[in-house]
């Protein structure tokens, strides 16, 4: 039985806090934990047994991270080549992997087929056309559009299709060769309402009964991503988001209940991840605002794409937290006006914190160093540590 949140986050970050004193990398950079890794996996497991558990590789593709997650038997969610490539190269065999993305070149259909892959998404004619011609025989998910009202990333109409569309097209698919699985959908990144899949479930299972009438049996729904982690704020356990996913598919779907896959990726690697970022400078901007400006050397574009709006909030750290604090603006070292952190979130930092000292920024594991840029102003891309 997987141990208590709070347990297992001291003990990785007394492992990412050794590591740290002991090799004194270069910053910015990211520390995954890799236990870390190994228990959030296992409890969301564990707390959806029978559900096929797909990391999804774009929440961070540490080779290492990728590598210990095929040795715990999980599966993956895929957007490129490249990431097929990866999972590959990893011990992932291509029987577990799932290649979500709606949008692909028929090239890439193509070359995910010729590696392997037999498992894809859809969501428009052109795309299962492509899959049809370029993946012969393969299964395929439809995607719905979802209502994500408490997703603090919520996927809007870029994905997804209207689930009468998706009927036409499941139909299409059984016509063209390919086996019509089920129905898939996305409840948006960082969902914070354990009920937050719910309406889309009962979509799923209305296209499911409507198909099943007509002799065409589908087997599957994708519940997507969207479980949550912790950051200033925490979330509702995991044990919750379960138990109302589970009776949300019994409720909807009966006794035709289907196979279950799920697309976690933040809620896998969030919590095993520690940005070390190095202070620039402090200053003040003016006698009358209290609040010191401080820049970090990582910023929107060294990985910290997330805090754009301030929609995700990192708990901060540093070595002078024992002492007087005061309000800061948190800001990255580029030239650009939007390389600016936190300004309406209240942090509090030490009010002798001066350039050299460093900062922490914990729950950092996932979509930073993704989406850290290749070399903005100059800067590289954010280094990844991994550690044991």
């Amino acid at each position: 039985m997987p141990r208590p949140a709070g347990t297992g986050r001291e003990e990785a970050q007394a492992r990412i806090r050794r590591f740290l004193d002991r090799e004194r990398p270069a910053t910015p950079c990211l520390v995954i934990d890799l236990e870390t890794v190994r228990e959030r996996y296992a409890a969301i497991a564990s707390a959806l047994p029978g559900v096929g558990v797909f990391y999804a590789v774009k929440a961070n593709p540490e080779p290492e991270v990728v590598a210990l997650l095929a040795t715990e038997g999980c599966s993956f969610d895929v957007a490129s080549p490249a990431e097929i490539d990866l999972c590959l190269a990893q011990g992932a065999p291509a029987e577990r992997i799932s290649y979500s993305n709606p949008i692909k070149k028929a090239a890439d259909i193509a070359y995910a087929h010729g590696r392997g892959v037999r498992l894809f998404v859809s969501d428009s004619e052109q795309d299962v056309r492509a899959i049809a011609e370029h993946a012969p025989g393969s299964s395929v998910l439809l995607r719905i559009f979802v209502e994500a009202n408490r997703s603090t990333y919520p996927f809007g109409k870029k994905f997804g299709c209207d689930p009468e569309m998706a009927t036409d097209l499941l139909r299409s698919a059984s016509r063209m060769g390919l086996r019509a699985l089920g129905v898939a959908f996305h409840a948006g990144s960082q969902q914070l309402d354990p009920n937050g899949w719910d309406g889309a479930i009962a979509d799923a299972a209305a296209v499911t009964a409507k198909l099943r009438a007509e002799g065409l049996e589908l087997s599957t729904v994708n519940l997507g991503g969207g479980l949550p982690s912790a950051y200033l704020d925490e979330p509702p356990p995991l044990a919750e988001f379960a138990a109302a996913i589970t009776a949300s598919i019994a409720r909807h779907f009966g006794d035709h209940a289907p196979r279950v896959m799920i697309e976690p990726g933040r809620a896998v690697v969030a919590e095993s991840g520690v940005i070390r970022s190095e202070v620039v400078l402090v200053s003040r901007k003016s006698y009358s605002d209290e609040r010191r400006w401080v820049y970090l050397d990582v910023g929107r574009y060294g990985g910290l794409a997330e805090t754009e709006g301030e929609a995700i909030a990192y708990p901060l750290r540093t070595g002078k937290d024992d002492g007087p604090r005061g309000p800061v603006v948190l800001a990255g070292p580029t030239c650009d006006a939007d390389d600016v952190l936190y300004q309406r979130t209240v942090y509090e930092l030490p009010l002798d914190l001066t350039a050299g000292d460093h900062v922490d920024l914990l729950g950092t594991g996932a979509y930073t160093s993704s989406y850290s840029s290749v070399a903005f102003n100059g800067f590289g891309p954010l280094a990844t540590h991994c550690v044991r």
